[in-house]
């Protein structure tokens, strides 16, 4: 096993890559609170070992983590929860009330993703997922509090991406973990300190109005950083707020200008977005060769054409309840 890639920030905060794919691709943000350790978001099964190793490396016990939060349950999220409950005999998992049931007994779950995947790849990727003891998962509606010995972390349902989203907010460090809220930020693509953020609207859930909704809650905080789980710190939150709006609505029109395009919406709303985004990195001033843009955003442009396929066939009842 590879070491994974550690990232420090202040306020006991780190970033442990999760080794999704490639690295920087997803982290695992880990809180360290007087010796006390929460996990926030825990890639797949196969990044726990990088995570235990990143915890012998800090000096903290496996019995000193009291928390394995989720944002949600994607399992590029939340596939590693029960490897960590199996783990840390001492943690809890908090977890959005509509994800809760999924974690106890993760059967649609697995079905679900075993029906895009296959079963050979769905467990290359993603390994075993185990059911989680109930007694040990806390549901957590909005505004919700949890403490982590003595920091306050707050809970904010964020539909948008997913209905079974909430965002936390750290008052000692003043920011907030999005999960997949605020989009996502690949540090390949940053420009002098400024970051490049885009919308994530991969199936089955993406809701415009609510995604706008949600970074408008997320800013009247006015939070420093967002943690992001694609990949971790990015700050100048005014800027990336104002273009994550502008992004969404742009994806929207993506979508309904295809939208009678019968088999050919999958390619055309692809190329659409792609276009798009290599637009808006050539105006952020990224000069990376093309090949490797292409290579970084294949799979999110992939997804988000999904997303966007399966918004548009949900005229009336636009999701599929958890």
């Amino acid at each position: 096993m590879s070491l994974p890639l550690v990232t420090d920030y202040e306020h006991g905060i780190s970033a442990i890559d999760a080794q999704f794919h490639r690295p920087k691709r997803a982290a695992i943000h880990l809180l360290v609170e007087k010796g006390v350790a929460a996990l926030i978001d825990t890639g797949t099964s196969f990044s726990i070992p990088g995570v235990i190793e990143s915890l012998k490396q800090k000096n903290i016990a496996i019995e000193d983590v009291a928390y394995v939060i989720l944002t949600h349950i994607h399992l590029d999220h939340a596939g590693g929860a029960s490897e960590c409950m199996r783990l840390f005999p001492n943690a809890q998992l908090v977890v959005h009330p509509r994800g809760a049931s999924h974690m106890a007994n993760p059967a649609r779950l697995v079905a679900g993703a075993m029906s895009v995947y296959g079963e050979t790849e769905f467990k290359r990727v993603y390994g075993e997922i185990y059911p989680i003891d109930v007694e040990r998962i806390i549901e957590v509606p909005d505004e919700s509090r949890i403490d982590l010995n003595g920091r306050s972390l707050l809970f904010l349902d964020t539909p948008g991406h997913a209905r079974h989203h909430n965002c936390i907010y750290d008052e000692r460090s003043q920011s907030f973990f999005t999960g997949d809220t605020f989009g996502v930020s690949y540090r390949e693509f940053d420009v002098n300190g400024l970051e490049f953020v885009f919308p994530t609207t991969s199936p089955v859930q993406f809701d415009p109005e609510a995604a706008h909704a949600s970074i408008d809650r997320i800013m009247r905080y006015e939070p420093r950083y967002a943690y992001l789980t694609h990949y971790s710190q990015i700050g100048n939150l005014a800027h990336h707020a104002k273009s994550m709006h502008i992004l969404i609505d742009a994806h929207v029109e993506i979508a309904q200008r295809a939208k009678d395009s019968g088999s050919d919406r999958q390619t055309i709303i692809s190329d659409a977005l792609r276009k798009l985004l290599l637009q808006r990195l050539s105006e952020h001033g990224c000069r990376l060769p093309q090949a490797e843009i292409d290579e970084l955003l294949r799979s999110d442009i992939r997804l988000n054409a999904q997303g966007l396929i399966h918004w548009l066939d949900q005229p009336t009842e636009r999701f599929k309840q958890l």
